[in-house]
């Protein structure tokens, strides 16, 4: 098992490494230089996360919670700081998923032929 978390950590510096990251990592920093995009940004994504917990939670969305979330999803993308930022985390995501896909093959074979 040492064998594999060392691998892990090797794959999270080589994360950590690729021009996605750094691109992702440069967006993040002009974000939070910016104190209104940081603060429209931290808006958003509070709001998206509360209204996440409340739909795992099986509650439904009242109609202001709603309209405000659509407000603040607005003024994100209106933003062309937190959207380049947004665009960033969704090529990292890729990666990511890309990574994700090639760890879960062995398992995947496993189940090949049943």
């Amino acid at each position: 098992m040492n064998q594999f978390m060392e691998l892990i950590q090797k794959l999270e510096t080589s994360i950590s490494q690729t021009e996605a990251f750094q691109k992702l990592k440069d967006t993040v920093d002009i974000v939070r230089d910016d104190e209104q995009a940081r603060t429209i940004f931290t808006q958003f994504r509070d709001v998206q996360v509360k209204l996440q917990q409340k739909q795992m939670q099986g509650e439904e969305l009242l109609e202001e919670e709603y309209l405000y979330f659509q407000k603040t999803a607005q003024l994100a993308q209106q933003n062309p700081k937190i959207m380049a930022m947004l665009e960033a985390e969704m090529e990292l995501s890729r990666l990511i998923d890309e990574a994700n896909r090639s760890l879960i093959k062995p398992i995947q074979s496993l189940y090949d032929g049943l």
